[in-house]
């Protein structure tokens, strides 16, 4: 069995206790305005362009679909013929063509996770499902938490809580610690920036705290997005009504995804937005403090 994967990363110490590898699946049933892995959404390998590392070399024009084409030395990138097959990316000399997302199999993540299992052990750390939203893969998502289980490695899953409340009873007892994103608390605002309602969000939320699982909230606040008083207020009220959240965490905007949108030729809606300063973030996390 294998499924999309378009990162994993070694040494995280922002995904959950001690050393950690996050494993990014690529996917996702939300498309959030402010996301910083735009790359996540699309199931489908994709191909990202950085022109800016781009010297008009030529050696794009492999592109058996003449996606890559070029006038007057100037580089043409046609998205409509890129079937990512990934042949200009092996063939430009400056990475300024990237193909995100492979297929793999439990082995072969299980391969990289293992490589560190001595500094899980040593710091408490394990491993945590990403994505895009990992449970959309949820037949390797399972073989992957039962391997790490069965080899006492902490697993930890980050999610948007859009998951079938069969499947969420399936991975509840696989799963050491719910990274659980609480993206917006007003329904229409959720709909709006999101694209996905906010009650079956809510029911996975509640679903966890009948189960007595482990929770981490995730509060990301965008500017003009989410930064209102009627938003902390709600978070609070969101942890005393669920034993199950451990704690809450403000990931506060930040504009380093912009150049993954411009390289995926995706507009960027809040292009106008700077990255939150360190002294407004401890604002927010007063405003959700117990």
């Amino acid at each position: 069995m294998k499924s999309l994967i378009f990162d994993i990363q070694r040494f995280c110490v922002y995904d959950g206790p001690g050393i950690r590898t996050t494993v990014f699946f690529k996917g996702c049933n939300m498309h959030c305005a402010w996301c910083h892995n735009p790359e996540s959404f699309s199931p489908a390998p994709e191909l990202l362009y950085r022109a800016e590392k781009c010297v008009s070399c030529g050696a794009c024009a492999v592109c058996p679909n003449g996606a890559h084409t070029f006038e007057n030395g100037m580089h043409r990138f046609d998205r409509t013929k890129c079937t990512a097959c990934g042949a200009c990316e092996k063939a430009c000399p400056n990475s300024a063509l990237e193909l995100s997302g492979r297929e793999m199999t439990a082995e072969e993540v299980l391969r990289t996770i293992e490589k560190d299992a001595k500094y899980y052990k040593s710091s408490g750390g394990g491993v945590t499902f990403s994505g895009g939203e990992a449970s959309l893969h949820f037949d390797l998502l399972v073989e992957l938490l039962e391997a790490c289980r069965s080899r006492g490695i902490h697993t930890a899953l980050e999610t948007n809580g859009l998951i079938p409340p069969a499947r969420l009873q399936r991975l509840i007892p696989l799963v050491g610690l719910f990274l659980f994103d609480c993206k917006h608390t007003d329904p229409d605002a959720h709909l709006r920036w999101t694209g996905a309602p906010l009650e079956p969000v809510l029911d996975t939320l509640r679903a966890l705290d009948e189960a007595g699982a482990a929770v981490a909230l995730r509060c990301p606040i965008i500017p003009g997005v989410n930064d209102t008083d009627a938003h902390f207020a709600a978070v609070r009220a969101l942890k005393a009504r669920h034993a199950c959240i451990q704690s809450a965490e403000i990931m506060a905007y930040h504009d380093i995804g912009k150049t993954k949108w411009d390289a995926l030729g995706a507009p960027y809606t809040l292009a106008g937005l700077k990255t939150v300063s360190p002294e407004q973030k401890r604002i927010w996390e007063a405003k959700i403090a117990d």
